[in-house]
């Protein structure tokens, strides 16, 4: 019988090499739970003008909406159920806010320590680190 400590775990995905090494441990973890994994992709915003601004964002839902398919594929090869979620505004923000409703029943967060962001912080990125003060769900970083 599988452990049901967690029934629902989140992965924030950027496409980044670290939020890949946060699915395939949370795809690991969901496999030994018998957990769903809701797959988030953000879609930031952007100090751009109208027109720059329509034409990224459309090429971030599309590249979103790949990394997700992908994920996708390889959580069903492994037997795990993937909800697909796209959202747009501030990464952290909307992570913790996610994750932090009840409705979405989120047992887990998990991913990584670093994503597709230019600025580096000394420890964690800005992003996983606003979502580990502000979450009130566990939380799993993937280094």
């Amino acid at each position: 019988m599988a452990n049901r400590l967690y029934k629902k775990i989140l992965v924030p995905l950027d496409g980044s090499k670290y939020s890949e090494r946060a699915f395939a441990e949370a795809v690991t973890l969901a496999k030994q739970c018998d957990a769903k994994i809701v797959g988030l992709s953000i879609v930031p915003f952007s100090p751009l003008s109208y027109r720059e601004i329509r034409i990224a964002k459309e090429t971030m839902f599309i590249e979103s909406k790949k990394n997700l398919a992908k994920a996708k594929k390889n959580a069903e090869k492994k037997g795990v159920t993937l909800q697909e979620k796209i959202l747009e505004g501030n990464p952290g923000e909307l992570i913790s806010n996610f994750a932090n409703q009840s409705r979405n029943k989120v047992d887990l967060i998990v991913m990584g320590s670093r994503g597709r962001g230019g600025l580096k912080e000394v420890f964690l990125g800005s992003v996983s680190n606003h979502v580990m003060h502000k979450s009130k769900v566990p939380i799993m970083i993937i280094k």
